[in-house]
């Protein structure tokens, strides 16, 4: 493939893209279809328009709906299709190097086989799209990026190709071709090893670790040991026609059951995991969003070297992070859910010191919680505050996030 990426420096793209044919739509809804359609259906799957794609919120069947799905995924396993996410393959003996003009963390330090949760940032110092870079074993960098970004940001990646001069890098969508589910709870590893070729032992691979590999079968698979709800879980990237045949594998396994948005959404935010454009936006920096931790820590090679887009907004010349007036926290304690905007009061009730980006009625927990933005000086846990819901004014405190102790999983 080398002699390819290279052939590609001397035109004028260096993107290749995979889709050779029209992207179907659900006539209902108005959302491109993923490889998982049917299957869906086949599930009593409320299809709704999510990022472009139809997608389903919740299942209407047995042991179906936002709660009961959350319950199955906190206590066994859900699987969810996330096939709307964007997944590029990198390629070319300059692509770390390019990839770290575009995101703060740590890419060249990267063992292979391992990834890390990163940011794209804007010259202004604010977020672009939180992604996951793993450095492949097989040779290349895998990138997933959200489904509502991955077009601006590939325009900002071609963009930042353009400056980058004629290297050897060369960035390949996968579009259509690949399907993304994720299988994520207790028993995720056991339902999952159930598909694994012979010789394959889940029990050795890390968090955030993944290679290429067989799925119930079907080659041509990459599995990472990730998610988004909290849990242990995979992240399996399918080619589009065999998706249903992996999943229908897993479903064999008498733990798993099908997930839908609603419950990835509770789920997430009891994790105290960021939902891109409403917790984080291309108005939000790393240090105000709390995301410092992506850069390293102080003294970091990331934090020292920087070099990357925007990184003179937010960080000190020396690696020290700036002062911000606003910080993201976890708010509990208020009788009612506090959605999307809701106002943000100090103890008094009198000076508005933020609003709320995310909120929920947490299913575990039994009581509402939310995320959002609060002046720094009230930004410490514990702190008293009001929260204005639908005009009457509520006691809450700041809280420390995660909500729900996670269960990432670390090898022995």
């Amino acid at each position: 493939f080398a002699m390819l990426a290279r052939s590609l420096l001397s035109t004028t793209s260096r993107t290749l893209s995979r889709r050779g044919f029209a992207a179907a739509v659900n006539p209902d809804n108005g959302g491109i279809v993923t490889p998982l359609e049917d299957f869906h259906k086949s599930q009593g799957g409320k299809l709704v328009e999510f990022a472009g794609y139809s997608l389903p919120v919740l299942y209407n069947k047995d042991n179906g709906g936002v709660l009961a799905e959350h319950h199955q995924t906190r206590e066994r396993a859900g699987l969810f299709d996330v096939s709307h996410m964007g997944q590029i393959k990198w390629h070319g003996d300059d692509c770390a190097d390019f990839i770290e003009k575009c995101v703060v963390g740590d890419v060249k330090g990267l063992k292979p086989g391992f990834g890390l949760l990163t940011l794209i940032t804007t010259p202004e110092g604010t977020i672009i799209d939180d992604c996951i870079v793993s450095r492949a074993k097989e040779g290349y960098i895998y990138m997933v990026v959200n489904g509502a970004c991955k077009h601006k940001d590939m325009a900002h990646f071609n963009a930042e190709l353009e400056k980058y001069g004629s290297k050897d890098v060369c960035m390949e969508y996968m579009e259509e071709t690949l399907a993304l589910t994720a299988i994520q709870g207790p028993k995720a590893a056991e339902a999952t090893q159930t598909i694994m070729p012979s010789g394959v032992d889940l029990t050795g691979v890390d968090f955030m670790q993944g290679f290429d590999t067989e799925l119930a079968g079907v080659p041509g698979c990459r599995i990472t040991r990730c998610g988004y709800t909290g849990e242990d879980g995979f992240e399996l990237s399918i080619p589009a026609g065999q998706a249903e045949t992996v999943v229908s594998a897993l479903m064999e396994h008498a733990d798993v059951d099908v997930a839908g948005l609603g419950a990835r959404d509770s789920l997430r935010l009891e994790a105290g995991l960021c939902l891109y454009g409403n917790d984080i936006d291309d108005t939000t920096n790393p240090i105000e969003a709390v995301l410092g931790w992506t850069l390293g820590g102080k003294g970091s090679r990331r934090r020292t070297e920087q070099g990357f887009v925007g990184a003179d907004k937010f960080l000190k010349p020396e690696g020290g992070l700036m002062k911000v007036s606003r910080k993201r926290v976890g708010i509990a304690g208020m009788k009612a859910p506090a959605r999307g905007h809701t106002e943000l009061y100090d103890a008094s009730g009198e000076n508005k010191i933020g609003e709320v980006t995310s909120g929920t009625f947490s299913p575990t927990l039994k009581k509402p919680i939310a995320m959002g933005y609060v002046e720094t000086a009230h930004a410490k846990a514990g702190t008293d505050i009001m929260v204005n819901i639908r005009g009457k004014m509520q006691p809450a405190k700041v809280e420390k996030m995660p909500f729900v102790t996670t269960n990432y999983y670390r090898a022995p």
